[in-house]
């Protein structure tokens, strides 16, 4: 009842849904209390609503949110308390007294000081929003922005104003249950004297030497830095906040291009979310702006998203346009037919080029360049699993299986994942196989957060799972798995230390002027990643059964210690396929195995699991001795199609097809030079 009560109204946990309840039922007993009237009665209903208003903005509570939609907003709770605290003061015969007025007049005043603090507020951030943000660009040295305003001054500005308001309340109830003006005309003084500061506080960061250059300087630094840098290739993109992956996704292969990279992208919300990198990143959220930046020098820009503000770059000619895209299956967003708009579309191998000839959206053979999947080099190729006692590893180690379901999706298709009807007899068919192999489960973020069943399922899944995990006898290093966990420590205090520069307090001014990567951390921070995942798969039995959620370890991380994969139709299934290892799909719809590897081609080097499992002892024996895998060769061919040849490799591929076409670019632009010089020629002669 507790879960469903914290589903339907959006909040995080049970101690923010007991605060919502609270809050609601404390504004009626505000009310009973001052009818009654009651100064205790109303002094305990106060502090209650004040702490829990408090609790649900510390947590950023979804129905904070939801709260001034329907005219229950911040300012207005603040109000309504005030006023049941004047009715509180009429009920108590006290209208005619000095307390009364006091206290009337001691609201206006400070509601009248809300105006200038959220006009000043609203100022100060609007002039300190950057016309271009930037990461990793030398702007400092060509336009001065100053510090941004203290933090404790503008975040949650409004609460912090309205809290002021605490002093009056508090001596107008002390006077109240006193009978003594002294105290309420103290609390009042007190609220209206720290108002007035809060104000005053703010009005310095208005002022010219306080705010950064105007956007003409400020666009007129980014293209003096542009005329320096000379990026040649960049990567464009625009999207929501939550597509801020699809951006992520490239940023290695952005690093590692023999050209110089340039990323450009049009959202401020993608900007705050995209993860650290050492290539230049300008964000210019006007299209206006973009259109008159200098760009000259870039010949190659790639688009991993089909949105309509491409157009902004699209029409360029001096540069030629690639369609790259943020992942490689058969869904229908990968032969979109605005592709056509692009010089070049780049696939990972033959299957992206067929599927665009299947769907024949007029995407043209010869603009359809294989360049195989960069992103895929963390992903190690399998060699077997060397035979042990009873069919494990010859290190004693058992084999191991990733379950790694998708979400739910957000309809009730029974083709989405295999949780609802299969997860539960994939897992007890795994944990109870002999000879035995450890299960992982990595379960998709999502899951649960639509569906009430699947995440059920995926409770019984995770019970399942821990419970076999408890029940487990192998071989025990304490000492070493000890020493595994004081290194995890030591490795993650050491990444907080290296990461923890305070960026998140910073505004967008002073992030643009500070927002440099300091390359040698960064590089530092990448190797402790790769030796806190080595120290985690150390930190526990090699037998154990584990149920993986969060960001780390990543799923590239448990492809690479797992001998097997068990998934659903997904991009998941589709990046293993690099490994080479056997894999599973579950085909929860029950199209039948003919019928579901003739739709989904990464399915056809797979085995095909019914809803039952049963079909699993195929995979397992697979795993345990290679020459009994009757789809190794079909597993190679299938890693081909999809992801083109290993050598060369991907990012040389992606290298190679990136200097072709700015060489076509080149050309284009000097024939174009030729072209206008003749004519000139011609009209002049």
């Amino acid at each position: 009842m507790i879960s469903t009560a914290i589903r339907v109204a959006r909040v995080g946990s049970a101690a923010e849904l007991a605060a919502a309840a609270l809050m609601m039922l404390g504004f009626p007993a505000l009310m009973l209390a001052a009818l009654v009237p009651s100064v205790p009665a109303f002094a305990a209903a106060a502090a209650v609503t004040y702490l829990a208003d408090h609790y649900l903005h510390h947590k950023s509570s979804y129905l904070i949110n939801r709260l001034s939609k329907v005219r229950a907003g911040l300012s207005i709770r603040f109000l309504i308390r005030q006023l049941l605290l004047v009715l509180l003061l009429a009920r108590l015969s006290l209208a005619d007294d000095l307390i009364f007025y006091g206290a009337v007049a001691g609201f206006i005043a400070f509601y009248g000081l809300q105006a200038p603090h959220g006009a000043l507020v609203t100022l100060i951030r609007n002039r300190r929003r950057m016309p271009v943000a930037t990461r990793n660009v030398d702007l400092a040295s060509r336009i001065r922005i100053p510090d941004a305003p203290p933090c404790p001054l503008l975040h949650r500005s409004a609460e912090k104003m309205l809290h002021l308001d605490l002093a009056a309340v508090t001596g107008v109830i002390v006077s109240a249950g006193m009978e003594s003006a002294e105290a309420g005309f103290i609390g009042i003084g007190v609220t209206l004297f720290l108002g007035c500061l809060y104000v005053l506080a703010l009005v310095p960061y208005v002022r010219g030497s306080k705010i950064p250059p105007n956007a003409e300087k400020v666009l007129a630094a980014v293209d003096d830095w542009l005329g320096e840098y000379r990026p040649e290739t960049a990567l464009y993109f625009s999207g929501s906040k939550d597509s801020a992956y699809q951006v992520n996704m490239w940023l290695e292969t952005m690093e590692q291009l023999d050209s110089k990279p340039l990323i450009i992208l049009r959202e401020r919300a993608v900007l705050e979310r995209m993860a650290p990198t050492t290539v230049p990143v300008v964000c210019v959220p006007g299209g206006v702006h973009l259109m008159n930046m200098d760009l000259s020098t870039v010949r190659v820009t790639l688009y991993a998203a089909n949105v309509g503000k491409n157009i902004h770059m699209l029409r360029v000619p001096t540069m030629k346009h690639v369609f790259i895209g943020h992942g490689d299956s058969d869904k229908l967003a990968s032969v979109n037919p605005f592709s056509k708009v692009y010089d070049e579309v780049w696939t990972a191998g033959r299957a992206g080029r067929d599927r665009y000839a299947i769907a024949d959206v007029g995407v043209r053979d010869e603009d359809i360049v294989e360049v195989g999947r960069p992103q895929l080099a963390p992903i190690e190729t399998w060699q077997g699993v060397p035979e042990g006692p009873r069919g494990g590893a010859a290190d004693g180690r058992c084999p191991t299986v990733l379950y790694a379901p998708t979400w739910e999706g957000w309809d009730d298709n029974p083709g989405n994942t295999s949780i609802l009807l299969a997860g539960e007899n994939i897992v007890r068919t795994l944990i109870t196989a002999d000879p035995p192999v450890r299960v992982l489960y990595k379960p998709h973020p999502f899951t649960g957060t639509r569906s009430a069943a699947a995440r059920a399922a995926h409770q019984r899944i995770t019970a399942l799972v821990e419970k076999a995990a408890a029940e487990a006898r192998g071989p025990v290093d304490v000492a070493a798995q000890d020493a595994a966990r004081a290194e995890l420590a030591r490795i993650e205090a050491r990444i907080a230390e290296l990461s923890g520069t305070g960026a998140e307090k910073r505004d967008e001014a002073e992030a643009t002027r500070d927002g440099v990567v300091d390359v040698a951390k960064h590089e530092e921070i990448a190797r402790l990643r790769a030796e806190w995942n080595d120290a985690y798969w150390r930190s526990f039995p090699a037998h154990e059964h584990r149920v993986i959620t969060g960001a780390e370890p990543r799923l590239y991380d448990c492809f690479n210690v797992s001998d097997a994969m068990v998934s659903d139709i997904s991009s998941v299934v589709s990046d293993f396929i690099a490994s080479g290892k056997p894999y599973a799909v579950t085909d929860s719809a029950e199209l039948g195995e003919e019928e579901f590897k003739r739709q989904n081609t990464a399915v056809r080097a797979a085995v095909v699991l019914s809803n039952r499992a049963a079909e699993l002892g195929g995979l397992l024996a697979a795993v345990r001795d290679p020459a009994a895998d009757p789809l190794a060769a079909d597993r190679k061919e299938l890693k081909r199609y999809l992801l083109g040849p290993d050598e060369p490799t991907s990012i040389d591929q992606f290298n190679t097809a990136v200097a072709n076409l700015a060489v076509k670019a080149q050309t284009r632009n000097l024939g174009q030079e030729s072209r206008i010089a003749a004519t000139e020629a011609e009209l002049t002669g």
